[in-house]
Formats: C-alpha cells, sequence, structure tokens
C-alpha cells in the first residue's frame, strides 16, 4: 500500500473517494482465458486491445455503447490477430459479459465508513452499464453518491472527474481519502489535496480509515 498525505488533517476523513473496479468489483476472466487458448491467443490478448485508448476511450466517456465496444474489439481482433470473425466475436463478447462480484470485505468497510458519518462517493471510469451492475450485487444503495466517467464525460486521472466528486462529497480536498488501484489515478488526487491509498487489499482501506485489522 502507499499512503501519502499532503495535509496535517486528524482522522476520521469527512469522506471517502473509492474506485470501483480492482478495488470493490472484480472480474472472473478464466472463461475468456480458455477461449483465448482455443483460439491460439496468449492469455490477454482480448483485454491488451480492449483497453487501447482509441477503443475505451469513447466508451467511458459515453459517447459509444458497449455493443459498439464488442464490434470494435472484434473488428480489431480480426484484422490484428488473424483468427475468424467468429472467433472475434465470441472473445469480445466474452470480454464484456465477464461475470464480476463484489468483494464482501471492501463493501464492509465502506459500509462502516459511512456508519461512522463519512460520506462516501464512487468515483469510477465506467460504462453507461454502471447502474445496472451496481444493482446486479446489490450495491444499489451503497455509496452517497456514484460518480461515473460515463455520465460526467470525464475519466481519472483527468482532473475534471475529481472536482466533480469532491464537489458532491461535499468536503474540502484535505478531508476526502482517495482509493484506487491505478497509481496514475491516486497522484492526480493527491495532487489535489486529497489522501491517496493505492489499492491492494483490504487491509490497505482498513488502515487508512484507522479500522482495526
Amino acid at each position: 500500500m502507499t499512503t501519502t498525505r499532503e495535509s496535517s488533517a486528524p482522522r476520521p476523513f469527512d469522506a471517502v473517494l473509492c474506485d470501483l473496479d480492482n478495488v470493490i468489483r472484480f472480474y472472473d476472466t478464466s472463461g475468456l482465458a480458455e477461449l483465448e487458448r482455443a483460439a491460439a491467443l496468449p492469455v490477454g490478448t482480448t483485454a491488451e486491445v480492449a483497453f487501447r485508448p482509441e477503443l475505451d476511450g469513447p466508451l467511458l466517456l459515453g459517447r459509444t455503447t458497449v455493443a459498439q465496444w464488442v464490434d470494435s474489439i472484434a473488428l480489431a481482433l480480426t484484422d490484428g490477430s488473424g483468427i475468424s470473425a467468429v472467433s472475434a466475436r465470441e472473445l469480445a463478447t466474452a470480454f464484456a459479459d465477464a461475470p464480476f462480484a463484489a468483494d464482501e470485505a471492501v463493501v464492509s468497510v465502506l459500509r462502516t465508513a459511512r456508519t461512522a458519518g463519512q460520506v462516501l462517493v464512487l468515483v469510477t471510469n465506467a460504462t453507461h452499464r454502471l447502474d445496472d451492475d451496481l444493482a446486479s450485487m446489490g450495491l444499489s444503495d451503497l455509496a452517497d453518491h456514484v460518480v461515473s466517467s460515463a455520465r460526467v464525460g470525464v475519466a481519472k486521472p483527468d482532473r475534471g472527474i475529481y472536482e466533480i466528486a469532491v464537489e458532491r462529497a461535499g468536503a474540502a480536498p484535505e478531508r476526502c481519502l482517495f482509493v484506487d488501484d491505478r497509481l496514475e489515478n491516486v497522484r492526480a488526487a493527491v495532487a489535489l489535496g486529497m489522501t491517496g491509498v493505492h489499492y491492494r487489499e483490504p487491509a490497505d482501506l482498513r488502515d487508512a480509515l484507522g479500522f482495526p485489522i
């Protein structure tokens, strides 16, 4: 864990600004990996293609749909990997529809923080599926506010999405804890005066909040 403080403000924080993917939500890509092996592709090829900025950038800014993203992934796989269009479509769909679940340990810590009076804001680079995804995990009521890149039209680590999140939290940046699995996103939050946690495991979050392990 990397925790960076730009203020001497005491705990507890007034607000927790928390990422979703790879902090709260985790994907099971084992089925996708089997399909990639069957297609004689290195495991991870589909993700590498899907996360190209020119493909997932418009998606995360709400400018394209998931269906259009799947189309673009399939086309790129067909052109770049020499696999059939049918196989490319299967891989792209498996990637976009990979099953996911919430880490209940993290959910429990975040619910405890809210009970203690801290405002919880989810700050996530997400698609327009986000509301349905949260509902499917039983997390529609987890946060006080949700700042989704697809809705606000700006994505981490752009300064704008942090400013929106802080405004919705109703707290000064130096009284906010920001949690994310990507270091560049944490650094952007720290640059605005927040305390940043580079997340790796639930203990990182508990420790930053001063909760017993």
